[in-house]
C-alpha cells in the first residue's frame, strides 16, 4: 500500500556531535513518524548567489512563469523606485 506524504522544508544545523537541530516550528504535532532527507553542500560551504540563481532559473517548479498568461505587467505599470539612502 502506498503512503501519501507531504513535504515541508525547514533549515537546521548539524552540530559537532552529528545531532540535527531544526530551525523553526514543525507544522504538525507529534508523536509522528517522519522521513528526513538532508541536503548539504559537497564543498563544505554554502553556494554563492550566482549558483542559487542558476539553479532557480532552471528549476521546473517555475516553468509556469513562461506561460504568456502570467505576463500581466508592462514597463508602463507602477512608479519608478529610487532609494535615496544608498
Amino acid at each position: 500500500m502506498e503512503t501519501l506524504m507531504k513535504a515541508v522544508e525547514l533549515t537546521g544545523i548539524v552540530d559537532e556531535n552529528r545531532h540535527l537541530q531544526i530551525k523553526g516550528d514543525i507544522p504538525f504535532t507529534g508523536p509522528q513518524r517522519v522521513r528526513v532527507i538532508l541536503l548539504y553542500p559537497v564543498e563544505g560551504e554554502e553556494p554563492d548567489e550566482q549558483t542559487w540563481l542558476y539553479a532557480a532559473a532552471r528549476n521546473p517548479s517555475f516553468d509556469f512563469l513562461k506561460d504568456a498568461s502570467e505576463d500581466i505587467y508592462t514597463p508602463d505599470d507602477g512608479q519608478p523606485f529610487h532609494d535615496d539612502k544608498v
